[in-house]
């Protein structure tokens, strides 16, 4: 997904285009009257000035609860030079405008919101912030060049100043400038600075609207029986006995599943479990955890497609001492607090969408699909969402929604139920991996060989970027690690099974840094060195991750005394623009196994440190959810479907395994906004096996990390 935009495109093709069609009222995302009055300044479609200088800044960003919708007004607010209290967000309608300027769809994920925007978001203010200076110069008939701007408002050389809001009219008739200068990062007023979230006050007093709050007038709730094996299809159910439940208006068979309707979730559930459907025994009846260890199994004992770089098996040859390791990781679900949900109208002429969606241009495209109409007939309006982590991106609930409203011609709103979202969920792939690393007679890596089996998400959403075997979004963390390698190969085995698998919260990061991370340790430890001096000698010196590990060092007392019974483990990552590293330090229960977590450092460097708040929450929510999957997360199959249906068997981490201590410290390497959601996650489970491995010298290899094996360590 590759799109060319310049600046100047950008802000000509933005200009005036949104403000009629987007919803206004915020999280009010039902009412759809027209947005502002004509005085309003509109530069583009990001941004809106009214008379009375309210600032309103539109995103087509999704409110995962990440705080990026505060941290783009911020950008923006800051080129503008405005008085942040005039500030406000609203979530716009789906449009193209709106679109990756990198990736030409519109979507939050990737961490791209403002790393992929950064030139274009900041363009958006300092542009607006031209044509309102050059308005106000116009009607004091003096040079631009002498006049300044500051908290929302022109000032002239005379002293004399003009808010923004008197100054609406006359700027919408200057043209827009090309390539308009931005600020240097010691002149930021806004950015790098403690802001109040704008959602946050809703969502602490209870008013905030998620998809499940959706109401529209003539509504029906529907639910569909959805098979509970892979590839069952419904050879029976008792219609009539569904339709005797009160509040059940109609039974309708729907692709390869049986929706009901009716008029409340409770009836729709209740009509539900009265069709008793009988199901085939699907496509692979046996499909269970052992038939896929199996499967795994199978596979990377067969070839893989291979990249690589020098000659690693001729330098295992060679080596003076060779290591080799296997890991394995779990199908993972997202597990999100919000079960999956949508709302849909179509009508004769128009189609209108409810969705707690992080992929609005797959949202329309799947609508657009489903209608018959053109897309400029559709609206997408997102609401905010009750966790995500990758699993709305998918537009599954959309092409559901679209299509039973059309078949009933009323608003339909489609609810999944906790055992749907986990029986039915697009899995982070499952994965297998062994490495061998060549040690040289002074203890430096001379070769590293890996091998891994996984299924493939490309070949599900992108069949096309898969070549000759090899998925890119499998061995991400594996062809771009930060470490100066001589001689290096990756062999990817491509694993067919019948569940979805998609994006997770760092996708391959998440388990490929486990395993990289965790054989890094292993080859310092045979080595006889530091793992951290290990590793620093295999990172270009004054290269971020080089300055990244050097600072986690520092802030965790790397070298330190150590309290006793506890261990202390390091791993670092490159990605998404960023460079993350976690130092844990753990103790054992040597009669229970009982790992416990006391203490985890983050040093992040994600260049331009834009909502320093924001940034602290990611990392400590990556944190968490990063120790959950270490600790507590598999998916388990059974009888050829999912036995993990709630979260009862699928425990999350809980709060007596949050650790003492979360910290986290920030290094500015000066580059430009890197992502943060992504990166928070991937080095927190090597860190703590690493710490175990230091505490009791057992190594934990599979995850999540089976303690059982660290009784009597």
């Amino acid at each position: 997904m590759t799109a060319s935009l310049t600046r100047r495109q950008f802000l000509k093709n933005g200009c005036l285009v949104l403000a009629v069609a987007a919803v206004p009222g915020g999280a009010t995302l039902v009412s759809l009257s027209p947005a502002s009055a004509a005085a309003n300044f509109k530069p583009h479609a990001f941004l809106e000035i009214a008379p009375d200088d309210a600032i309103t800044v539109w995103v087509g960003q999704t409110n995962l609860g990440q705080g990026t919708q505060t941290g783009i007004a911020m950008i923006i607010a800051d080129e503008l030079d405005a008085d942040w209290n005039r500030v406000g967000v609203k979530m716009a309608l789906a449009a193209d405008v709106f679109k990756d300027p990198k990736w030409g769809v519109q979507l939050t994920a990737g961490s791209t919101s403002i790393r992929h925007r950064w030139d274009l978001l900041r363009s958006v203010g300092s542009a607006a912030r031209l044509m309102l200076l050059r308005a106000a110069a116009a009607q004091w008939n003096v040079d631009p060049a002498k006049c300044s701007t500051e908290f929302g408002k022109v000032y002239g050389p005379d002293g004399r100043s003009l808010s923004y809001g008197r100054l609406t009219d006359a700027a919408s008739r200057q043209e827009v400038p090309k390539d308009p200068p931005f600020k240097s990062a010691g002149d930021y007023t806004i950015m790098g600075t403690y802001r109040q979230r704008f959602d946050m006050v809703d969502k602490v007093q209870g008013r905030t609207r998620f998809g499940l709050d959706t109401r529209v007038p003539d509504m029906l709730i529907a639910v569909l029986d959805r098979p509970p094996r892979y590839g069952a299809k419904p050879e029976s159910y008792d219609e009539k006995a569904a339709l005797a439940v009160k509040g059940v208006h109609k039974i309708l068979p729907y692709d390869g599943k049986v929706a009901v309707f009716a008029e409340t979730t409770h009836a729709a559930l209740k009509g539900r479990e009265a069709l008793a459907t009988k199901w085939t025994k699907g496509d692979v009846p046996g499909l269970s955890d052992k038939y896929i260890a199996d499967l795994f199994d199978k596979k990377m004992a067969g070839p893989g497609a291979i990249l690589s770089q020098g000659d690693a098996d001729k330098a295992l040859g060679r080596a003076a001492t060779t290591v080799e390791a296997s890991y394995s990781v779990p199908f993972v679900s997202h597990a999100q607090l919000e079960p999956t949900n949508c709302t849909a109208f179509v009508e004769a002429d128009r189609c209108r969408v409810w969705a707690p969606t992080q992929g609005q241009t797959a949202s329309l495209q799947a609508a657009a699909e489903v209608t018959g109409l053109p897309v400029d007939k559709i609206e997408v309006m997102t609401t905010y969402c009750g966790g995500g982590f990758g699993r709305r991106i998918e537009s599954d609930v959309v092409t559901e929604a679209v299509a039973l409203s059309k078949a009933v011609g009323r608003p339909v709103k489609v609810m999944w139920t906790r055992e749907d979202d986990f029986s039915d969920d697009v899995y982070r792939p499952a994965s297998v991996c062994t490495i061998r690393g060549g040690l040289d007679a002074q203890g430096n890596i001379t070769a590293w060989r890996h091998k891994i089996a996984s299924p493939s998400i490309f070949s599900r959403v992108r069949p096309d970027a898969v070549k000759d075997g090899m998925d890119s979004s499998s061995i991400q963390g594996l062809n771009d690690m930060p470490y100066k390698l001589p001689n290096r190969l990756i062999e990817y085995v491509l694993v067919d099974l019948p569940m979805r698998v998609g994006w997770l919260r760092s996708v391959a990061y998440s388990y490929n840094v486990f395993t990289v991370e965790s054989f890094m340790d292993e080859l310092a430890r045979k080595a006889g060195k530091d793992p951290v001096a290990f590793r620093l000698a295999l990172l270009e010196p004054g290269s971020r991750p080089h300055k990244l590990l050097t600072a986690l060092a520092e802030k965790s007392g790397w070298g330190g005394p150590v309290p006793p019974g506890r261990g202390r483990g390091v791993a670092l990552t490159d990605c998404f623009e960023s460079v993350a590293g976690h130092m844990a330090e753990v103790s054992v229960d040597r009669a229970s196994g009982q790992v416990t977590v006391h203490r985890l450092v983050c040093v992040v460097d994600s260049g331009v440190s834009v909502y320093p708040d924001a940034l602290t929450a990611q990392m400590e929510g990556g944190a968490i959810i990063g120790l959950s999957m270490t600790l507590n997360e598999a998916m388990h199959f059974a009888d050829g479907g999912v036995s993990s249906t709630n979260y009862s068997g699928y425990p999350l981490l809980s709060m007596t395994q949050v650790p003492e201590k979360v910290e986290v410290h920030m290094v500015d390497s000066g580059a430009k906004a890197g992502g943060i959601g992504e990166p928070s996650v991937p080095t927190v489970a090597p860190a703590v096996a690493n710490a175990i491995f230091d505490a009791v010298g057992v190594r934990l290899r599979d995850l999540p990390l089976d303690t059982a094996k660290l009784k009597k360590a």
